[in-house]
C-alpha cells in the first residue's frame, strides 16, 4: 500500500466532498500523519470512511467528520481548547496544530497514557492530557475558546456552556440515536449562545453523558 497515495485519495474522495474545502484544514490532514495513532493491528484501516475501534468498545472518529469538526471551530493560533474524550489522540494533534494549548480529558486512563506517548514521540508539546470525566463539566481557571465533545450527548450541559470565552465555540453531536445532529455553538455575550446545525450523524455516547428526564410507563 502506498500510504501517501491513500492518503491523498482519502483527502479528495471523503474530505472534500463533504464540504470542507479551508486549505488550513487540509494541509493539516495531509501532514499529521493518521495512521500512526490507529491500533497497530488495524493500521491498514486508517484511512477508510469509517469508524476505528481502538479498545474499550470506543472509536475514533471518521476522517470526514474530524475534518468538518476543525473547518466549523476555525481555530486561531491563540485559542485554548478543550476537549473532551482524548481517544486515539490523533484529533488532539490536530487541535495542537491549530490552536495555542489543548487541554484534552479522557475518562479511560490508557488512552490518556497512549496519547501522551503518542503525542511526545511526535514532538508535540502545547497538550495537558488528564485522566477523569468531563461529560457534564471540568473544573478550570480558565475560559475556553473552543470545546470539542468527541462523543455524543442527548442534552449539552450548561455547565459546559459556561467554560466557553466570548465568542468562544463548542461542537458536540446531540440527540438519541437514529435522530442526533452535529452542533457549533457559539458564546455571544455573558448569557446568550447561537446554536448552528450542522448536519446529521451517529456517534457513540461519552459515558456519563447528560440525560434528559425520560417518561416511565
Amino acid at each position: 500500500m502506498n500510504i501517501e497515495h491513500t492518503r491523498f485519495n482519502m483527502i479528495a474522495q471523503q474530505i472534500r466532498p463533504w464540504d470542507v474545502s479551508n486549505q488550513k484544514v487540509l494541509a493539516l490532514l495531509d501532514k499529521v500523519k493518521r495512521e500512526e495513532y490507529v491500533p497497530s493491528a488495524l493500521r491498514s484501516l486508517a484511512f477508510v470512511d469509517m469508524e476505528t475501534p481502538i479498545g474499550h468498545g470506543e472509536f475514533m472518529m471518521a476522517p470526514k467528520m474530524e475534518a468538518r469538526i476543525l473547518q466549523e471551530l476555525d481555530i486561531q493560533p491563540n485559542d485554548l481548547i478543550l476537549e473532551i474524550g482524548t481517544g486515539s489522540g490523533y484529533l488532539t494533534a490536530l487541535l495542537a496544530a491549530l490552536g495555542q494549548h489543548v487541554t484534552s480529558v479522557d475518562i479511560i486512563p490508557e488512552f490518556t497514557t497512549q496519547a501522551r506517548a503518542k503525542l511526545l514521540a511526535h514532538h508535540i508539546a502545547n497538550v495537558s492530557l488528564e485522566t477523569g470525566d468531563a461529560a457534564l463539566d471540568w473544573p478550570s481557571h480558565n475560559a475556553y475558546d473552543v470545546i470539542v465533545l468527541t462523543g455524543s450527548t442527548p442534552i449539552l450541559p450548561q455547565s459546559l456552556l459556561n467554560l466557553l470565552s466570548l465568542q468562544g465555540r463548542l461542537f458536540a453531536v446531540t440527540g438519541d440515536a437514529p435522530a442526533m445532529t452535529a452542533q457549533c455553538i457559539t458564546r455571544v455575550d455573558s448569557k446568550n449562545w447561537v446554536t448552528r446545525n450542522l448536519f446529521e450523524t451517529v456517534i457513540k455516547p461519552l459515558q456519563h453523558a447528560a440525560q434528559p428526564e425520560r417518561f416511565v410507563f
